[in-house]
């Protein structure tokens, strides 16, 4: 089967998305029946970039200040991919949201609604584009991949779709994310100023949906020595709209016990993931929700709100918290850092938990949908 696949996000730091891409592309090439042509934008190769694009993140804020920009780089990017692939085509995946126009079969990943239930963590241009082709796409789209089954009932329900048009492929866990020796992730560590299991983690973009300001406030509410002696590092790029929320971030960092890293390498997030005392993910919504399982890969405990596809990743290894109580996430973090047992109880399940995610196993999901999509 020659897949093309678009991989076009790629040009952009990683995030969710982009490591879903990068991930699957690699557990796709192990398929034997698999050909993909990755289309980025302006071109066609058949590698995967190896950084984002020079520039990316200061383009980006100037392209949404361009009136019809979103819609002018569609139309270029129709036309290279309309003309530029040396091959036939036999299918069309876009991974990413609304799909390209192709006249053979068509796949989509939909990986969550978050423009539906958070408008505002949209750009409004790009809001209007998503409305405007994302409802076409899943329509013409012959099968759509989702990461849960969460998603899958949600989307069923959203666009009156029947069940058989869904395919639930959950995402796999990257061979960076596994338990560490302290030793072996000291110099990451101490260049952020913190010790092996005395610190917790949150990871993810700074933007409302997240919830980080429940984080913030929980770690504020515990006593002044163990805040001292457990920071709480924040990994992630800012997002959209994230003054909504920054006021309580600098009074958060002006403490001294909380520390903003930013975007970080992937293998320093793997090591600070290894080597936290708990990841704090509070988020309100989420189609996956994949630092949870990059977390429980590395042996390291997971607090997280009940919500959207999260219990469906952490199962019974999650200490879940309800997204709007601080006091319980702090008991809960209270909790990890006193009672040893407790936490190796968590930390044990949370490695038995993500043992049942692989990208390999995401990939043969994905190249049956391709099957099924043409009538295989």
């Amino acid at each position: 089967m020659r897949i093309a696949l678009n991989a076009r996000i790629l040009q952009a730091p990683r995030t969710g998305i982009g490591h879903y891409v990068a991930e699957l592309v690699g557990a796709l090439a192990r398929e034997p029946d698999v050909e993909l042509s990755l289309f980025h934008g302006w071109g066609w190769s058949s590698a995967l970039p190896k950084a984002a694009m020079p520039g990316y993140s200061r383009l980006t804020p100037l392209l949404r200040q361009i009136p019809g920009a979103y819609q002018a780089r569609r139309w270029l990017e129709q036309k290279r991919f309309d003309k530029g692939h040396t091959q036939p085509i036999d299918l069309y995946h876009e991974p990413s949201l609304w799909p390209l126009s192709f006249d053979g079969p068509t796949v989509i990943t939909l990986h969550d609604l978050t423009h539906l239930h958070y408008p505002e963590t949209q750009p409004a241009a790009r809001l209007r584009e998503i409305e405007r082709r994302l409802a076409d796409g899943v329509q013409r789209a012959k099968l759509i991949l989702v990461d849960s089954q969460f998603i899958a009932d949600e989307a069923q329900l959203h666009f009156g779709l029947p069940a058989e048009r869904f395919v639930v492929a959950p995402l796999g866990v990257a061979s960076r994310f596994h338990p560490r020796a302290p030793e072996s992730i000291d110099t990451v560590l101490k260049a952020h100023g913190v010790d092996a299991g005395e610190y917790f983690l949150c990871v993810g973009t700074l933007e409302p949906r997240k919830n980080l300001t429940l984080a913030l406030r929980a770690h504020a509410r515990l006593p002044h020595a163990i805040r001292q002696r457990y920071p709480l590092l924040i990994v992630g790029m800012a997002g959209w709209q994230r003054e909504q929320f920054s006021e309580e971030l600098h009074q958060a960092l002006a403490s001294g016990h909380v520390c903003l890293l930013g975007y970080l390498p992937d293998e320093h997030v793997a090591q600070l993931l290894a080597g936290a005392r708990a990841l704090i993910f509070p988020s309100l919504y989420e189609g996956f929700g994949l630092p949870v399982l990059e977390a429980m890969a590395c042996g390291t405990p997971v607090v997280l709100a009940r919500r959207s596809a999260m219990p469906e990743v952490a199962g019974a290894a999650g200490n879940y918290i309800e997204p709007d109580d601080p006091d319980g996430l702090r008991d809960a973090m209270r909790r990890l850092i006193d009672d040893q047992a407790h936490w190796q109880a968590c930390s044990d399940a949370g490695l038995q938990q993500a043992r049942m995610f692989s990208w390999e196993r995401c990939a043969q999901v994905t190249a049956r949908a391709y099957r099924q999509a043409m009538g295989g």
